[in-house]
């Protein structure tokens, strides 16, 4: 009895240590984030990224729809942004870059927005900065803010 109550206090402590370092690691800015060539950036091969600009090794597990400007303006989808949450952490009038934290774990996703006037699009990029899968967050995230 007493070496499982070892054992379980020592996995506890091992998975408190996990977690304290996958937060900390959140809270750090990429430095990768803007645009690249005009363009958002293309998600990793990790399921905790969407994105609607097109590139040509997108995935359906990764593509969404652009927002269209008719639906939404640019002002708009920044209000949108403050009021489910985001923080604007950057923002130019073509490009946008947002936070918003996770309430149980405090982990931090970047959503970024690129206004693409020519063809009356906002492309938009939701990624989480830590880990493999976000349980769908990211993807929820973004059809919210399109509602």
């Amino acid at each position: 009895m007493k070496w499982l109550l070892i054992i379980v206090t020592g996995l506890l402590l091992v998975g408190l240590i996990a977690y304290v370092a996958m937060a900390m690691q959140s809270h750090k800015r990429p430095e990768n984030l803007g645009l690249q060539q005009g363009l958002l950036r293309p998600c990793p091969d990790s399921p905790n990224c969407v994105c609607s600009e097109s590139h040509s090794q997108a995935s359906d597990e990764h593509a969404i729809t652009p927002i269209k400007l008719a639906d939404m303006g640019w002002e708009k989808m920044k209000s949108i942004l403050t009021e489910q949450g985001g923080v604007i952490e950057q923002e130019d009038g073509l490009y946008l870059h947002a936070t918003f934290t996770t309430p149980v774990f405090r982990y931090v996703d970047d959503v970024e927005l690129r206004l693409d006037e020519q063809h009356g699009l906002i492309h938009i990029r939701s990624a989480s900065r830590v880990g493999r899968s976000d349980f769908g967050v990211n993807r929820k995230r973004v059809e919210q803010l399109m509602q």
